[in-house]
């Protein structure tokens, strides 16, 4: 699973349908009403933000993340990645039938 954070939900909307249509990931859950404090280019800042989770395989995740980097609207997107050490296998295997490679 990538951790990742929008400016807004219809970025997080935008952008998590391009990877399901594009198959690097099955799932991208979209948590509006976030609020970030962080120290950007020496200034502290405050915004609302959406958490996107994004379900994806660890084949697909270098070309998860330079489609991120490619894509997303921020300089430096946040892109953490999250082993799942186990789940349902049925919705696991979901996932993997989902994403492409």
């Amino acid at each position: 699973m990538v951790m990742t954070s929008f400016p807004n939900p219809e970025t997080a909307s935008q952008i998590g349908t391009q990877l399901v249509k594009s198959q690097l990931a099955a799932c991208v859950k979209a948590i509006p009403g976030a609020t970030s404090i962080y120290r950007w280019k020496g200034v502290v800042k405050t915004e609302s933000e959406t958490i996107g989770l994004i379900k994806t395989t660890s084949a697909q995740l270098e070309e998860l993340e330079s489609w991120l980097q490619d894509h997303h609207p921020y300089d430096e997107p946040e892109i953490i990645v999250v082993d799942v050490a186990a789940g349902s296998a049925g919705y696991l295997d979901w996932v993997r039938g989902q994403v492409s490679g």
